[in-house]
């Protein structure tokens, strides 16, 4: 078996089960090194499955809700653009067409066990599931340079910022979703770097500066805080602005409030599975590293109870229909990647929840994503016509108007195109270096306050 018949396997395999598969199974793994018994190692992975998909499902059903919507909105405002929005799966499906996609699986293992090793990380990552997100910014390296071992150079960099990101980020999620021992190493929250800036900037605004996640507005709102409610309340509102009809408009508000409502219930799956998975794996681990407590670094679903975020990603479905319409320069039609998971979860961590923030930099970030996806689509296109990857119409163009960490994504796997004078790529990398060193450094300057008070108060 070639690499390229490896890589097709692969992904035949990957698109077939899912995450919901894939990961319990590395899970399960995981837990049997570390000592787990084997009818716990199976209880929790299966149980985690089950969370998958769960929250699998609701999220494909609200985008059978909201997608609609959507185009009904785009098609009153009267609105023409050339490039389909093939949402997440596009691009995936693409990074996986490159010969040596299958590569960059032991890449991605073998710089984790390094820095492990090396005391350079304190995440395990089981989030194999999204390598695919490395691949393609190897693949847009190999496309400007034709260099495959720089593509995989640039990739091993993008793994390292990775774990160091969810570093920075562990204390702030295990606060957020009360799940010991996890942390996210998804690229979406790249945008963080970002993000964090502007949210400092916004927390010297005293009204801004308040607690104002889901449970505070409740308790001010009272009834229309409540997570069937709002659902109720936004469906409605969609149905409004997308021209239903009454009775379609409130079928939809039931079924959006049956979405938050569940939300938070399937998020309890994860901590019922993951809890006893994480405590092996630090027993494990801190037998193994002495005086360090290591984590599993897992993809975004688990955050997925924060109401914080499903009001953040339903209230950026409108804003993205509005400026698609207003942007100049913007030629991408939202509809696969209208629910963009992306620009909530790096609202909800930089933020630690706080709902009117979240709801700024969702405004400020959906501009971003829509300018990437711009001008991604060009080089999609031309990697879908020419791989079969994507079945694509002759001089059509796609995209995805969500593209996880836009700013990241569109800089490491662009920014070499300096040598063909195109610095722009390279002036967006320099943004965005400045805007993470910047957030790690707060981050960590925090993270030692709190482990000094803490040992401050155990000294006491």
């Amino acid at each position: 078996m070639d690499l390229a018949q490896a890589t097709a396997w692969i992904q035949e395999f990957l698109n077939s089960v899912g995450a919901a598969v894939f990961v319990p199974i590395i899970m399960i793994v995981m837990g049997l090194i570390v000592r787990m018994k084997i009818k716990d190692a199976i209880s929790a992975g299966i149980l985690l499955g089950v969370a998958f998909s769960g929250m699998s499902m609701l999220i494909n059903y609200m985008s059978g809700l909201v997608q609609p919507v959507g185009e009904a909105m785009l098609e009153r405002l009267g609105i023409d653009l050339p490039i389909m929005d093939g949402g997440w799966t596009t691009m995936a499906a693409i990074a996986w067409s490159w010969p040596f996609a299958i590569l960059v699986f032991p890449l991605l293992i073998g710089i984790n066990v390094i820095m492990l090793v090396a005391n350079k990380t304190e995440t395990f990552n089981a989030d194999l599931w999204n390598v695919w997100g490395k691949i393609f910014t190897a693949i847009g390296v190999v496309g400007i340079t034709g260099s495959v071992p720089l593509a995989f150079l640039i990739a091993a960099i993008q793994i390292v910022f990775e774990l160091k990101t969810a570093d920075l980020f562990k204390d702030e999620i295990n606060e957020l979703t009360g799940i010991p021992g996890v942390t996210c190493t998804h690229k979406m929250i790249f945008l963080s770097a970002i993000f964090y800036p502007i949210d400092k900037l916004l927390r010297k605004i005293p009204a801004l500066n308040t607690k104002a996640d889901a449970a505070a507005l409740k308790e001010k709102v009272g009834i229309f805080a409540e997570n069937h409610v709002l659902g109720f309340i936004i469906g409605v509102l969609f149905g409004l602005l997308g021209g239903y009809d009454v009775p379609a408009t409130l079928t939809l508000g039931v079924q959006a409030a049956m979405c938050l409502t569940l939300f938070p219930v399937i998020s309890k799956y994860f901590m019922e599975a993951l809890s006893p998975i994480s405590e092996a794996v630090s027993d494990y681990m801190h037998k193994k590293f002495a005086d360090r407590e290591l984590v599993v670094g897992l993809d975004w679903p688990f955050m997925g109870g924060s109401n914080e975020i499903w009001l953040t990603v339903i209230y950026a479905i409108p804003i993205t229909v509005l400026f698609s319409f207003i942007l100049p320069g913007n030629g991408i039609l939202p509809f696969a990647g209208i629910v963009n998971i992306a620009v909530a979860v790096p609202a909800y961590l930089v933020t630690r929840g706080n709902l009117p923030r979240m709801l700024i930099l969702a405004t400020i970030g959906v501009p971003i994503f829509l300018y990437v996806g711009t001008v991604f689509a060009p080089f999609v296109s031309d990697l879908a016509h020419s791989t079969g990857a994507v079945d694509l119409a002759e001089g059509a163009l796609i995209s995805c108007s969500s593209i996880d960490g836009p700013v990241q994504t569109y800089s490491f796997a662009t920014f070499l195109d300096f040598m063909n004078g195109n610095f722009l790529p390279l002036g967006v990398l320099v943004i965005w270096l400045a805007g993470y060193f910047y957030t790690y450094h707060d981050l960590k300057k925090e993270a030692a306050a709190r482990k000094e008070a803490a040992a401050a108060q155990l000294e006491e």
